[in-house]
């Protein structure tokens, strides 16, 4: 019995780790939780969307969806294009505001305080990503794989809880940025950033086709 419990704490734990050392890395992701957490916008929409989604990627790849996916590449180049061309397109916005803040100033807040606009972009960000189905549902769910009997979802419970973990504290602990973002300035240098990381990830994806 204790042997049992070994191991299930093993696989647990293990799921939790790779979880966090594949979701802890910048991406496109991370910079709109944390830029919806300083501007405090529908922070638990858009965490619950991160985390949620990841939760149902996980889920498939354990369940052997991931092996399916992998084994039709046309999907992951569909994916991989519309997943460029709009992170080109947000990371083009984002430049926008770094320079012409106060020409967006208004038009963006009108938009970012809708929850649906923030919706669509959070669900955007994650499902138009390849990045995210290649290290949920096919790395993780094929590491999963390689867990006995009940490991396997011990581990993607792991996984699961680590990214549930990452985007709350990400989306929260980002409030406490705000003071450094009350000036105008820091919000330029942060929209040149997120707009230089949405570009170079368009950059790797339409690279790798």
């Amino acid at each position: 019995m204790a042997l049992l419990a070994f191991f299930a704490v093993t696989s647990f734990a293990l799921g939790v780790g790779i979880g966090l050392s594949l979701i802890v890395a910048i991406g496109a992701q991370n910079a709109f939780v944390l830029r919806q957490g300083i501007a405090r916008r529908h922070v638990g929409l858009v965490v619950a969307i991160c985390a949620l989604s990841d939760a149902v990627l996980i889920t498939a790849g354990v369940a052997g969806v991931g092996a399916v996916v992998e084994r039709v590449p046309a999907v992951v180049t569909v994916v991989t294009v519309a997943g460029a061309v709009f992170l080109l397109a947000y990371g083009a916005l984002a430049f926008r505001r770094a320079l012409r803040p106060s020409a967006l100033v208004l038009g963006e807040d009108r938009a970012a305080v809708s929850a649906r606009t923030v919706a669509l972009t959070a669900l955007a960000l994650t499902w138009l990503n390849p990045h995210v189905y290649l290290d949920t549902m096919v790395f993780l769910g094929s590491v999963a794989n390689r867990e006995t009997g009940s490991g396997r979802w011990l581990f993607a419970g792991g996984a699961v809880l680590a990214s549930l973990v990452w985007f709350t504290a990400l989306g929260v602990g980002a409030r406490f940025l705000s003071p450094i973002f009350a000036r105008p300035g820091a919000w330029r240098v942060l929209d040149a950033a997120v707009g230089a990381v949405m570009v170079a990830i368009a950059a790797v994806l339409i690279a790798g086709l």
